[in-house]
């Protein structure tokens, strides 16, 4: 079976696979960049990223060379922000430690800073030619389909199984055709609903057609409904300029500027939260004044309504000081922002 379906899958990539830029270099630092992109984040979605990135920082040493704040510019947009500065630190390290050269050791790429297991294989197989299985969400559903797997792949019991059946149909020296030949299958034919099988290159290897399982399949653990939570922001506007805030390192916008502000604890009352929020941020008082438009935005674990509110200092003004600016309200775009603090910035540009 393993060298059959290997090379009907090898056949068919040829033949159909996807045109993508960092297809068409074995150098380890575009293809790097794809993979941290492409977490969490659709083909069509990453591309005019991706290009847009490696316009701006087309090696390491140029990606190290810049600041966080534009690296968390050029990236914002895309979200899941800890995947920027991940790959901005790594980039340091591998200047600093390996003298700018990618290190070719799966182990040693997974030293670096949001490389993990997936990530180094895939780098491994694709430029570095190794006999790597990058298992990311279209092999898991790929192969639970071909080897009508009853486990979750994404437990470590399922995740185990497929790795032994895998390693036993890939073929050696072709790991990086084989690896984006799966990626191709699941993203066009194999597909999470509704999978295409009767144009399917790999239709009489796979059990589960053979077995009438492959809309069952993959097994998922059930998903929680995503919780809700509320967010209040300061609007605080003089002499043209609005008072924005860098969120602290840690956390899910890290890095990033936005209003002051943040996410109130449950049955908290708004105006109350938001003053208590600005005290522990800028040690003072505010008068907490209108109501603005509310914003809605969902996160990967949990839904958030944004609710700002125009504010006024109690008692002496605020100047500059560390993790917060007076920006003109037209310049809020050059700064990096989260979806939500991105909204609220273009309302007070638009207004």
């Amino acid at each position: 079976m393993g060298a059959r379906l290997a090379g009907d899958l090898l056949a068919w990539f040829a033949e159909s696979g996807r045109d993508l830029p960092w297809r068409r270099t074995v150098d380890p630092y575009p293809i790097w960049v794809a993979e941290v992109m492409l977490q969490q984040t659709r083909v069509e979605t990453a591309l005019p990223y991706y290009k847009r990135f490696l316009k701006r920082f087309p090696d390491v040493s140029s990606l190290a060379a810049a600041s966080e704040e534009e690296v968390l510019r050029l990236w914002e947009g895309l979200g899941y922000y800890s995947r920027a500065r991940h790959l901005y630190q790594a980039a340091n390290q591998v200047v600093a430690r390996f003298g700018g050269r990618i290190p070719e050791s799966q182990d040693r790429l997974r030293e670096l800073p949001g490389i993990g297991r997936y990530t180094a294989a895939a780098i491994a197989a694709m430029a570095f030619r190794q006999d790597a299985l990058a298992l990311d969400g279209n092999l898991r559903r790929v192969l639970a389909r071909l080897f009508d797997l009853h486990l979750d792949p994404r437990s470590s019991e399922g995740e185990r199984e497929l790795a032994r059946r895998a390693a036993a149909i890939l073929p050696r020296g072709k790991a990086s055709e084989f690896n984006q030949g799966l990626m191709d299958l699941g993203a066009l034919i194999c597909r999470p609903r509704a999978p295409a099988c009767p144009i399917c290159p790999l239709a009489r290897h796979c059990l589960a057609r053979r077995r009438g399982t492959q809309d069952q399949l993959p097994m998922r653990a059930a998903r929680r409904a995503l919780p809700d939570r509320l967010a209040v922001a300061a609007v605080w506007q003089e002499d043209g300029k609005v008072l924005v805030r860098r969120n602290p390192s840690g956390g899910l916008l890290a890095g990033l500027w936005g209003f002051p502000g943040g996410l109130l604890a449950e049955g908290e009352d708004e105006r109350a939260g938001l003053q208590r929020l600005i005290e522990q941020q800028l040690e003072m008082q505010i008068r907490v004044g209108d109501p603005l438009p509310r914003l809605k935005h969902s996160y990967s674990h949990f839904r958030v309504t944004l609710q700002p509110y125009a504010c006024q200092p109690m008692g002496r003004k605020l100047r500059d000081r560390a993790g917060s600016r007076w920006v003109r309200v037209q310049e809020l775009g050059q700064l990096p922002m989260g979806r939500l603090d991105r909204q609220l910035a273009e309302r007070l540009s638009a207004a």
